[in-house]
């Protein structure tokens, strides 16, 4: 099952794999099966198959060139639908899809201007602050609301937008761009088209070449900072810097912002 995909698909293959090894330990255990494990790696696995760290290649997501982000962002802002909107709404706070499609009106702070996740909602289980920039304001204050449905971006059906709803966006985007003959939002590494998470690896990039402290692009992309021992120590998430931040930002994208690579300009010391 594993051979013919393991150094094709290396990431899944060993995912599958950890999973089969699970249910089979279950199985085990439960008394639905005996003796060793098939799917488990160490003295098993591991003597037949090549280590995936050895062979997996690193493909990251396909991310827009900081000089391609203005032009699309106008773009996407001349598309309607909720789909539309949970993808600006993404690109603005730099929040993963999962966390922009299960947002509830109940986690913003309009008169704060803070939309705050709870921790069960967030990759790394802490609770996450998100200052919200006036364009990220303004973009809720529009949005429709109907009674018994507490999902900010809310499939037709009701409920939270499925998965792939705003790579569907992504995708209608560059298909559009190439039907006019043009290049459209690629990556400019890996000359690949750009997806919903490559957006903050623009913002990260764009973090970077405006001289802001790692520390704070960090935190505004929910990131773990330091070992263990230091957050617990620097519990800060550095929430009124981080405001100017992703006001910033939004400048960028609308392309009021004078991009100056290299040159300190947020929070910078």
């Amino acid at each position: 099952m594993l051979e013919p995909h393991w150094t094709e698909r290396t990431m899944t293959a060993e995912k599958l794999r950890g999973r089969v090894e699970a249910v089979l330990s279950w199985a085990t255990v439960a008394g639905h099966r005996e003796g060793s494990n098939p799917a488990a790696w160490q003295g098993n696995l591991k003597e037949l198959l090549p280590s995936p760290g050895k062979i997996a290649r690193t493909n990251h997501h396909g991310a827009i060139s900081l000089s391609d982000a203005p032009r699309w962002w106008s773009e996407v802002s001349k598309r309607e639908g909720m789909a539309c909107h949970a993808l600006r709404f993404a690109a603005l706070t730099v929040a993963r899809s999962g966390e922009v499609r299960g947002a509830k009106w109940d986690e913003i702070d309009f008169r704060a201007s803070i939309w705050t996740i709870e921790a069960s909602r967030m990759k790394a289980r802490r609770e996450h602050r998100v200052p919200l920039s006036a364009d990220a304001i303004d973009l809720l204050n529009k949005l429709p609301r109907f009674e018994g449905n507490s999902y900010i971006f809310f499939a037709a059906r009701g409920g939270p937008l499925s998965d792939m709803s705003m790579s569907a966006v992504m995708r209608r985007m560059q298909e559009a761009e190439v039907k006019l003959g043009r290049a459209g939002f690629v990556d400019p590494r890996s000359n690949r088209p750009a997806v919903l998470h490559g957006l903050r690896s623009t913002f990260r990039q764009w973090t970077a070449e405006q001289g802001c402290p790692r520390d704070m692009a960090e935190i505004a992309l929910a990131h773990n900072v330091g070992s263990e021992v230091e957050r617990a120590y620097q519990r800060s998430d550095m929430l009124e810097r981080r405001r100017e931040l992703m006001e910033d930002w939004a400048s960028f994208l609308r392309g009021n912002f004078v991009y100056q690579p290299h040159l300190p300009r947020v929070g910078a010391v």
